[in-house]
């Protein structure tokens, strides 16, 4: 199942932004050049309630929002995140969009799905931060448990940021586990996601943070997530969230890294074979950053593609 559609589109910071309104259609227009558009269910996104937002995100802070959609002024954050009108709505859409995944996930009507709008990693329970407004990735945590009664997730981001907002908010959920690569903080934003954040209290252990250097290539990758693989061997989930942010991809104007979408496609295929094995095949991906438009084409199609294909216990990258 891909979940697509105007609603998400209209989640963008107008064309001069990095994210722009754009992305959607430059993945759809991928997707269909590839033929994998014949082979997946399309599906129309829902927006999430006002209820479902406040499961993750202060009231406080959603009226700040609201105020800022209505005028359409200023930033939501100290500047990288401009409000325009209609935000609120635009933001909510993503965060349905990510849910409607996981509802068709838990129901059983399907066994990988994949928005390319989502993923919105930074934003706190009470802020704004790097182009992310609300955090679809926390809504369905708490929604999966709160609703469906799940309780060990696996978050696996691979964008190029470290997905702090997400992190932060779970560092002491011992049943929430955090599988990390990213460019090191200390050369890109947020500047967070060190080796030795690996949780706290009695959650120390369930997180795991993989900080590459700038130029890693696909080969530093496959090194990474052996570890991952690892790692998720030992917290085994009853649900799997894959953030697959496209921006670790040589020449993204904003990163340092050089993976292909091979690396995409590997870690796909494996999440497909892992999530398998442990008894529920449940993986939603979420497209996450990416500011080259042809490499986010590629990177999530490449998703799609290892999605379509379902077993990756031999897919060597």
């Amino acid at each position: 199942m891909v979940v697509a559609g105007d609603a998400i589109a209209r989640y963008g910071f107008g064309n001069a932004h990095p994210f722009g309104p754009d992305r959607q259609a430059h993945f759809l227009r991928e997707l269909r050049a590839q033929g994998l558009a014949a082979q997946v269910e399309l599906c129309a996104p829902r927006a999430a309630s006002d209820a479902e937002l406040g499961a993750f995100h202060t009231p406080d802070y959603l009226e700040f929002v609201r105020q800022r959609s209505a005028c359409g002024e200023g930033f939501l954050d100290g500047g990288d995140t401009p409000a325009f009108r209609g935000v609120y709505e635009a933001a909510a859409a993503v965060v349905g969009a990510t849910l409607t995944a996981a509802e068709a996930l838990v129901a059983g009507r399907c066994r990988r799905a994949f928005v390319p709008i989502a993923g919105l990693h930074h934003a706190g329970r009470d802020r704004a931060a790097g182009f992310c407004v609300f955090n679809d990735c926390g809504v369905a945590i708490e929604i999966l448990r709160a609703r469906h009664g799940l309780r060990r997730i696996a978050y696996v981001d691979i964008d190029a940021h470290h997905g702090d907002g997400v992190f932060y908010a779970y560092v002491t959920d011992e049943s929430l586990y955090v599988a990390d690569i990213h460019e090191d903080g200390r050369t890109l934003y947020p500047g967070t996601g060190a080796r030795e954040e690996t949780g706290r209290g009695a959650a120390a252990g369930t997180k795991l943070n993989i900080p590459l250097p700038s130029g890693a290539d696909d080969r530093a990758f496959a090194e990474a997530w052996q570890e991952v693989e690892a790692f998720l061997e030992r917290f085994p989930s009853e649900f799997i969230l894959f953030q697959c942010g496209a921006d670790g991809l040589a020449g993204d104007p904003l990163t340092h890294l050089a993976f292909t979408e091979a690396a995409h496609a590997h870690a796909a295929r494996r999440l497909c074979a892992i999530a398998d094995a442990q008894g529920h095949g449940r993986v939603l991906g979420m497209g996450g950053g990416g500011y080259d438009r042809r490499n986010l084409a590629r990177a999530w199609c490449a998703v799609v593609n290892a999605f379509v294909a379902g077993d990756g216990s031999a897919d060597p990258l």
